[in-house]
């Protein structure tokens, strides 16, 4: 494990990003990076380029063994001495060679599939994969534990991306629905997933596909070379005419292939698309001949090797036995332990044991399920896996334990409210859902005389010790940027994700929190609440007008959450009923759960329960 702590080049020297202010204090870029990195900190979430893995190795995605395998370090030996060191320039340019080529006829082979094309990484691959698909009419459906690569791939397309919670099908089949009318749709997903470990419903996935006139792009990171006829990959388990539904599949090189770079297998006519259109190909350079030539002898090795792909599987099999965790699909083992240090801890006890192991933390892994991510190789002795299991399953019990005796256990959750505009009805239904579900209530910021705190307290009857006082209030009832101005202020933004995670981590009953106005609404000149939101993800219900203007106002707020990767899971119209403008919402936006709001005269606590009685309101709540 390697030191954490303060970086050795000292303050203001060589940076010239860092300068002093007139009371000696650190100021400029330096200063709010250090500030950044105290923070992560204090979070255990703080990282640093290790060095070397020291001890048993079951950390490296090596699934086969193949990386220090002499057969392909020979193939890179006899490239070497027959081509150049280097990929010299793009391939649409002096780039290429026979080994790219060779390796490109073999894969495609291998995949039944008409062609391939190579890349220098699978995160390169990924990224041009989806830009040469995805244009201004396309859809995006991605699953919420998609690799980074894909996620960011989805984010840079010119297209509107979807997320479905992970192998969710009716949540996907929802999306698929509510957008019938787009010109293409493409479902992202992983075969097995890189941190969990499970296989994604591939045949059901197809199968939806089908029914949609969707497409699949799958990315066989974690399952080529392990899982498949001849190893090939989970895809090439589907049925023929499932299989068709999969448009383009992903082999990465640096795992079970024991090499490097990526390839892209599908029709002719895909990749020859992504030769003109994917710029992560276009635009870099080729990847040098001898990854081609070691990665071909890595697919002609992992294909004729069942017993290396039986035994990567019995040894993950065995291992997950071991310490207590569910049978993954491949060689993957997740030990979760929850909290970060616990986990950085047991990483630390189990290196000094002579395992080669280290945590993994947010925001790699989603918030509170830090972990170990283990490897099962073929060549691992089954001793030394019972000797990992027997030092790693106390500390996993030992953390187990732990959850279960503190109070509360996790942060509590947060459901943020936010409106489509102004005077659209959030605080009504603040308090009727504060009401409904049994929530506490905390509107960051206030402005104006109107006391919404006021109100929610009055129409839910809410007790002193579910309500939470304002971090900031302004009296110019305006938005917060503008009334903080009004008073000689500015609003301290970085005050409001401390103040909310005091929160949630003293009180285990779930929190509402009201934002002030629409989504766009400025905190500072430079921090919108969607901004803020961005930064710390959590799910969304949304009020919106029922009557005329509601669908551009809603559908633009929510094209702006799914832009930024933010869930809205409730979407309440409140006025007089609009039975048009809901049905197109319900058929258009993919909202899961959409609630018709009218207007309760008298409004009083009577009329909120009368509501609530004829609603069912239980699947809010993540």
């Amino acid at each position: 494990m390697t030191q954490r702590g303060t970086p050795a080049v000292a303050s203001g020297q060589g940076h010239g990003s860092t300068s002093l202010g007139k009371t000696g204090t650190e100021t400029g870029l330096d200063a709010e990076v250090r500030a950044e990195l105290a923070e992560l900190e204090r979070r255990d979430l703080r990282r640093e380029l290790p060095g070397a893995a020291a001890g048993l190795d079951f950390l490296s995605n090596d699934y086969l063994g193949l990386s220090d395998d002499p057969r392909l370090i020979e193939a890179g030996k006899v490239a070497l001495e027959r081509y150049p060191a280097g990929g010299r320039a793009s391939r649409l340019l002096a780039g290429g060679s026979e080994p790219h080529r060779s390796v490109e006829r073999l894969a495609a082979e291998w995949q039944g599939t008409e062609a391939a094309l190579l890349f220098a990484t699978g995160y390169q691959a990924n990224l041009g994969l989806i830009g040469a698909l995805a244009g201004p009419e396309t859809v995006l459906f991605s699953d919420a534990l998609n690799h980074a690569s894909l996620i960011d791939g989805a984010r840079l397309a010119k297209a509107r991306a979807e997320r479905f919670p992970h192998a969710d099908l009716a949540a996907l089949d929802r999306q698929l629905r509510a957008n019938a009318s787009a010109a293409r749709r493409l479902i992202l997903v992983e075969a097995v997933y890189g941190m969990d470990g499970d296989a994604s419903p591939l045949a059901e996935l197809a199968e939806l596909a089908a029914a949609h006139d969707a497409w699949l792009l799958v990315d066989e990171a974690h399952s080529a070379g392990v899982l498949g006829p001849d190893g090939a990959g989970l895809s090439a388990t589907l049925e023929p005419a499932l299989r068709e539904r999969v448009a383009l599949r992903l082999i990465t090189g640096g795992k079970a292939l024991g090499a490097g770079g990526a390839l892209a297998c599908g029709s002719a006519a895909l990749i020859e698309l992504l030769v003109n259109r994917a710029r992560s190909f276009v635009f870099t350079t080729a990847p040098p001949p001898v990854v081609a030539a070691m990665l071909q002898r890595g697919i002609e090795i992992a294909s004729s090797s069942p017993e290396l792909r039986d035994a990567s599987r019995t040894n993950a099999r065995a291992l997950a036995r071991a310490i207590g965790a569910p049978e993954p699909a491949a060689a993957v083992v997740p030990a979760i332990f929850g909290a970060a240090r616990p986990a950085l801890e047991a990483a630390e006890r189990l290196q000094a044991e002579g395992f080669a192991v280290r945590a993994v933390r947010p925001p790699t892994v989603p918030e509170n399920t830090a972990r170990l991510r283990l490897i099962a190789r073929a060549d691992h002795d089954p001793a030394d896996i019972h000797r990992l299991g027997s030092a790693l399953r106390p500390l996993l019990d030992a953390a187990r334990q732990a959850v279960t005796s503190q109070a509360p256990t996790t942060q509590a959750t947060a459901l943020v409210l936010a409106g489509t505009d102004t005077d659209v009805g959030k605080t009504i239904v603040s308090a009727l859902l504060v009401r409904a579900l049994k929530l506490r209530y905390w509107k960051p910021v206030q402005t104006g005389d109107d006391d919404d705190t006021s109100t929610v307290r009055r129409l839910a009857q809410l007790p002193a010790d579910r309500e939470h006082a304002p971090a900031a209030r302004y009296a110019l009832p305006a938005s917060p940027h503008e009334a903080a101005a009004a008073e000689d202020a500015e609003l301290d933004v970085s005050m409001l994700e401390p103040r909310l995670r005091e929160l949630l981590e003293s009180d285990s009953r779930p929190l509402l929190i009201e934002l002030a106005g629409g989504l766009h609404v400025p905190l500072t000149l430079h921090h919108t609440q969607i901004d803020q939101l961005a930064r710390h993800p959590r799910p969304i219900v949304l009020v919106a007008r029922s009557g005329l203007g509601t669908l551009n106002h809603t559908l633009l707020s929510l094209e702006s959450l799914r832009t930024r990767g933010l869930h809205c899971r409730a979407l309440f119209l409140v006025g007089a009923p609009h039975p048009s403008n809901a049905a197109t919402l319900r058929a258009l936006s993919g909202v899961p759960h959409v609630f018709e709001l009218p207007l309760l005269q008298p409004l009083h606590t009577a009329a909120l329960d009368d509501w609530i009685s004829a609603h069912d309101l239980s699947g809010i709540l993540p």
